[in-house]
């Protein structure tokens, strides 16, 4: 065969190739990867002479016969539907066996390759530290069950130390696994909160090509001093003093160099490692473990980003701070891996005196409580490292990376839930925390609300301390498996973080009885002449429009009804949607009865003796069967593409 020859048959068949793919996935309905119809289909082109030549020589064409006229028009239709009808098998089969998205691809797993190169060394180092902390059985969830304290106490301090030998992002981790009382048991609360943060600080050598890459341009031309020895270190950032050219004294956070890639390495092995525990083991499961480690992800890429704690501070700063000071950021100069903010002076909150501390928690819990219920934008993390002794004796909030924020809805729940527990009411409590949470469909709300009273009659009587309040309150959320929203886990993880602080600042602190307190001088708010005459007067405004047709429209509905006209129209399927289904529906169904029957009279075709001999000994009735056989295929693979595919959508 000469070139030519060859490239008009190369041609041909590669026409052929694509106008059978185009043929079968509009037989089928569904849009299918080119990938994956490319290969269907080169793989039925090399299929089809050994499947076609029993079909053919049964048919007798074997022989060199030439069939009549009418004869061989059938067969022709037989083999170019044969031909259709095997890539669309292959695709069909394939779409249920091999889903899109199961498989990666190309370019996908080249990257996959990669990554997984990457992080073969990281993960290598956090199995050496597992096992070295004696951890190795309970990542494969064989791990034995403790039930006795101690047991459990040596389980949480060998956990501690690995997260605090796996660097800045399992410290984070551990940090924030500390407060979730609803989450762990107080001994893995109590050891994981001993994690410390505190690292050697990066060299000013280091740290001086950020600032001039992050500031555009040297360090002297942006500030008029600077004090290259930090001031505190962590493991993301440090911070550094010092001073602009117009007089004001500032605070430089500055992010440390090549700390977001290896943030980023470990939040992927930390989501690999969630969902890989959580499908192996029942801990795992109970946990939700793959949703905790995709928040603490997000929360972890907003704390990287100082332009998000800028715009956080910006934002609680914006509300009245009465006597918490809150730090102003510069936003001229704040970047994504530096901070620059009002510097405050005073000393670590833990040195204040017993007589400041009583003032300094009622403060301290006023505003985190404003800021929650009345505000929607409040710090999510209140421990004493995040607290100053202002030179005045007032407090001063720092470090705004993790804010939290609620929208009109949940706060307004917030404050009924709040209210209701002022008033130890059970019913109140219930329903406000049922509008805070999703409603689950099977829960038994009678044992929800005794728990609930039950918990205030333990808590809330008077002489009772706050020791284990958050904890109680966790423990009945989780009981009746109540699955709680970010932005309100946010919240109760403050709360929990803020008794402990509370504690710290004033031992013997009444939590009880200043939350009641708040509530009722809230209370006293909303209630008061001024604010029950802005309400009335915003409602009268809004209902007045409907009153001034309300009349009219009444009238219209009697004289209707008077004379006989009343009636009502009510449109079936209004909604595009509804019809799209019905008529998506009714094509399954059509395309399913056709398909069945036309294998029904194929099967009766096939089955029936005698009718006008066309090819040797096939009668016309058999060869009118074959294709009706195959056109019955055709139809229900056509059904069966788009129950696969809707089945995964």
């Amino acid at each position: 065969m000469d070139l030519p020859t060859l490239l008009l048959v190369a041609f041909a068949t590669l026409v052929m190739i694509i106008l059978l793919a185009v043929v079968a996935q509009r037989l089928l309905d569904v849009r299918f990867g080119p990938l994956r119809t490319f290969l269907a289909v080169v793989l039925a082109w090399g299929m089809a002479q050994p499947m076609l030549e029993p079909i053919l020589g049964s048919l007798g064409l074997l022989n060199g016969a030439e069939p009549p006229l009418g004869a061989a028009l059938g067969v022709l239709l037989l083999v170019v539907m044969c031909m259709v009808l095997i890539p669309m098998v292959l695709l069909v089969l394939a779409e249920a066996l091999v889903p899109p998205g199961s498989v990666p691809g190309p370019l996908e797993l080249l990257r996959s390759v990669r990554g997984r190169v990457s992080r073969a060394r990281r993960y290598s180092q956090i199995t050496r530290i597992a096992i070295k902390h004696g951890l190795g059985p309970y990542l494969r969830g064989r791990g034995e069950r403790l039930e006795d304290r101690s047991g459990q106490v040596r389980l949480a301090r060998s956990l501690r130390a690995a997260l605090d030998d796996g660097g800045v992002t399992f410290v984070k981790l551990g940090q924030v696994l500390s407060t979730r009382r609803d989450l762990l048991p107080a001994e893995f609360v109590e050891e994981l909160g001993r994690l410390q943060d505190q690292v050697a600080p990066a060299p000013w050598e280091q740290i001086e090509p950020v600032l001039t890459r992050e500031l555009g341009g040297p360090v002297e031309d942006v500030f008029a001093e600077f004090g290259r020895t930090p001031l505190a270190a962590a493991s993301i950032g440090q911070v550094h003093l010092a001073r602009l050219h117009t007089g004001e004294s500032v605070v430089v956070k500055v992010q440390r160099p090549g700390i977001a890639v290896v943030v980023a390495k470990d939040l992927d092995i930390v989501r690999r490692l969630a969902a890989t525990l959580e499908a192996r083991t029942r801990w795992g499961r109970s946990l939700g473990l793959r949703d905790l480690a995709e928040g603490f992800a997000a929360a972890i890429r907003e704390e990287l980003d100082f332009r998000v704690e800028a715009a956080n501070m910006a934002a609680v700063a914006a509300f009245d701070g009465a006597c918490v000071t809150y730090p102003v950021p510069f936003g001229a100069l704040c970047t994504e891996r530096v901070l620059v903010m009002q510097r405050l002076r005073g000393k670590p909150v833990t040195a204040a005196t017993r007589e400041q501390g009583p003032q300094l928690a009622r403060d301290l819990l006023d505003c985190l409580l404003r800021q929650i219920l009345v505000e929607g934008v409040f710090h999510a993390d209140p421990h004493p490292g995040n607290l100053m002794l202002l030179d005045d004796g007032t407090l001063g909030l720092l470090d705004f990376g993790s804010v939290g924020r609620l929208d009109a809805s949940i706060r307004s729940a917030l404050q009924r839930f709040l209210l209701a527990m002022n008033r130890q009411d059970p019913l109140g409590v219930t329903d406000a925390l049922l509008e805070v949470v999703p409603r689950p469909e099977d829960i038994d709300e009678a044992a929800l609300e005794r728990a609930l009273g039950q918990f205030m009659a333990k808590h809330l009587a008077p002489g009772m301390d706050s020791v284990q309040l958050f904890t109680d309150l966790f423990k009945i959320v989780s009981v009746y498996g109540l699955s709680i929203p970010p932005e309100v886990a946010a919240v109760f993880r403050a709360l929990a973080t803020l008794e402990g602080t509370l504690v710290r600042l004033s031992p013997g602190f009444n939590l009880i009885g200043e939350a009641r307190a708040f509530a009722g001088r809230y209370l006293a708010e909303q209630v008061g002449p001024a604010t029950v005459k802005e309400s009335v007067t915003h409602e009268l405004a809004a209902l007045l429009p409907m009153l001034r047709r309300l009349p009219r429209r009444v009238e219209r509905i009697a004289s209707a009804a008077e004379h006989g006209r009343f009636a009502m129209n009510v449109r079936l399927l209004a909604d595009d949607r509804d019809r799209r289904f019905v008529t998506g529906l009714l094509h399954q169904v059509l395309l399913t009865v056709l398909g069945a029957t036309a294998g029904v009279m194929a099967v009766m075709l096939l089955g029936t003796e005698g009718g006008p001999l066309v090819l040797g000994s096939t009668s016309l009735f058999q060869l009118i069967g074959y294709n009706l056989l195959v056109i019955a295929s055709i139809l229900v693979l056509r059904v069966l593409a788009l129950i696969f595919r809707r089945t995964r959508d």
